[in-house]
């Protein structure tokens, strides 16, 4: 349940509701309606996880988003291999034109040709099916990794069957569609009194579908290099605190808080530990807001969401934030539980020139003592939170200790949990290091990296096995004239570059299309973060030339194979 009730307690909690009978008021609440503060609508725990972003109550997305993102990709993928079906069909016309007027010289009208065509490219995609199903149970436990989940295949599922041969047969009918019309289409008179010459008409959709693949291409390669850029970035972004050597303890008992002197005292006094804390909110999240913060000069109209962190007096001290002004809290909380420490963000929002002795208040009168630098306590893709902290007698049941870097880590943790158990003998000793568990908050967007990159490098795959079966094909269509051009004197480097320089041209028109594509889609990608990269020039000439290099090297070895060969075996024919 999402609840909209800072206004009257800190939202600290989350409420969860079991409902016998759904009720449809409760999801269809007319915005213009609401007339009452809080507001409440329920949000389903099933949708948690992909429907998570909400704005004014409205669910806005969320993960979701990816998940129709790379359905899209493995559609264009699927498409990808489509193309070279048509490619590779069509580019066998001439060899197949015989048989088509063969066939309709004894009877056969154009649509049983048609069946026929559709016929063989269903019988490949279905075997295409077979052994997909045999590549995917091989490649799930590298994907599993990739995207940390436990997926199986469901043999016992109808749908999945019902999905797999619903995708197969319109892939059959996708690939086969051009070929099948095209390839009935042949008059069988010309075509068996040898006049048939598909020509060079004949090769420009084939040139058209080789530019809509590397475009794909291109576009997968810049959107996985901004990805990796975006993450990059927001990682070297300043947290506010020194991460190494600081781990979290969650304590579940009273045990901790009330001999936490003690147990203080005994850590750092055995050297093992620099020092520790206790607070509500670990480090890398926040857990407690309230709106109910004033001060002089601010608007009532202003709404004002705070952070609200309640910690011991030693906290500052333990991760080693960085003030901007003012002082950290004093060592008694008698002498500063009516003091605040805030951070940039919150003087920003406030828009107090000079924060430091201020008074705000919250239920009563607190100062400000100190602005400390902004920490990353939440997503580190978004701006920091406007967020207070102040003592409290009882913090909470998050222990945060520094760990001696003199010291070693498995050492230290064996003695911090020897002493732990003195104290708290019936909790379990369960601690996270602060940098790793800041690190888990960039695993979704790496997920998505490397699986846009692998996406990437199929796209390219695929587009090259298909410019490899062009290049043979052009190269065998071309066998007499490189011959002829060989006996006039034409070296091999200018019958390569006569050659390659028609597939290059594909790929700087691909490019052409795809780059300011991509630009305008990434662009649209970062508008979504507060802290984002900057698109630079460079991305898309790495891109392009490395796609051309590429496809160089692919269509080189039949172009020079072609080239080198004896002119007198491509001429003696004629």
């Amino acid at each position: 349940l999402i609840s909209n009730v800072h206004n009257f307690i800190p939202s600290s909690f989350f409420i969860y509701l079991l409902l016998l009978k759904p009720h449809n008021g409760l999801n269809n609440i007319n915005k213009d309606e609401r007339q009452f503060k809080p507001e409440l609508f329920l949000h389903p725990m099933e949708k948690w996880h992909l429907y998570s972003e909400f704005k004014e109550g409205i669910n806005t997305g969320g993960r979701v988003e990816y998940v129709w993102l790379f359905g899209i990709i493995g559609v264009f993928v699927l498409f990808l291999a489509c193309i070279n079906f048509m490619n590779l069909s069509t580019a066998r016309s001439e060899k197949r034109a015989r048989e088509v007027g063969v066939l309709k010289s004894i009877g056969c009208d154009r649509k049983t040709l048609i069946f026929q065509f559709f016929g063989e490219s269903m019988l490949l995609a279905f075997l295409a099916l077979v052994f997909a199903l045999f590549l995917v149970y091989l490649s799930l436990p590298a994907f599993n990794l990739i995207a940390d989940k436990k997926i199986v295949i469901p043999v016992a599922d109808v749908f999945f069957w019902l999905s797999c041969i619903g995708f197969t047969f319109v892939t059959g009918i996708v690939a086969g569609s051009y070929p099948a019309l095209y390839l009935s289409s042949f008059k069988p008179v010309k075509v068996l009194k040898g006049t048939f010459r598909t020509g060079k008409a004949a090769a420009i959709p084939r040139k058209v579908l080789v530019v809509i693949q590397f475009s794909v291409s291109v576009m997968l390669i810049i959107g996985t290099i901004v990805v990796f850029r975006q993450i990059q970035l927001t990682r070297n972004r300043p947290i506010g605190y020194s991460p190494a050597g600081l781990i979290s303890v969650t304590s579940y008992t009273n045990d901790i808080h009330n001999h936490f002197d003690a147990l203080r005292n005994e850590l750092m006094g055995s050297g093992f530990v620099v020092d520790m804390a206790e607070s509500n909110s670990p480090l890398t999240g926040i857990n407690s807001n309230s709106s109910g913060l004033t001060w002089k000069g601010k608007d009532p109209s202003m709404p004002a969401d705070f952070g609200t962190v309640g910690v011991s007096q030693s906290f500052g001290n333990t991760v080693g934030w960085q003030f901007k002004d003012g002082r950290d809290f004093s060592g008694e909380l008698a002498t500063d539980s009516s003091v605040l420490i805030i951070n940039e963000a919150a003087v920003k929002y406030m828009g107090i020139k000079n924060p430091v002795g201020e008074t705000l208040h919250w239920g009563k009168d607190y100062r400000i003592a100190g602005v400390i630098k902004d920490m990353v306590m939440q997503s580190p893709y978004e701006p920091s939170k406007p967020t207070v902290f102040y003592l409290r007698d009882d913090p909470g049941e998050t222990v945060t200790l520094r760990i001696n870097p003199s010291k070693g880590i498995k050492e230290s943790l064996r003695f911090i949990e020897g002493i732990y158990k003195k104290y708290s003998p019936e909790s379990p000793f369960e601690y996270t290091f602060a940098d790793a568990e800041y690190g888990r908050k960039f695993e979704g967007e790496e997920r998505i990296g490397r699986l846009a990159g692998a996406f990437a490098v199929l796209a390219i795959f695929i587009s090259c096995l298909g410019l490899l079966g062009m290049a043979a094909f052009t190269a065998e269509q071309r066998t007499k004239e490189i011959g002829v051009r060989k006996v006039l004197g034409a070296t091999v480097l200018q019958l390569w570059q006569m050659m390659s320089t028609d597939f290059a041209l594909l790929v700087i028109i691909s490019f052409c299309i795809a780059a300011p594509m991509a630009y305008w889609l990434m662009d649209l990608w970062l508008q979504k973060f507060s802290f984002r990269s900057d698109i630079p020039f460079w991305i898309f000439l790495l891109s392009g030339t490395g796609l051309l290099l590429v496809t160089l090297l692919t269509t080189s070895a039949h172009i020079i194979r072609v080239a080198v060969s004896n002119p007198v075996k491509s001429l003696r024919s004629e």
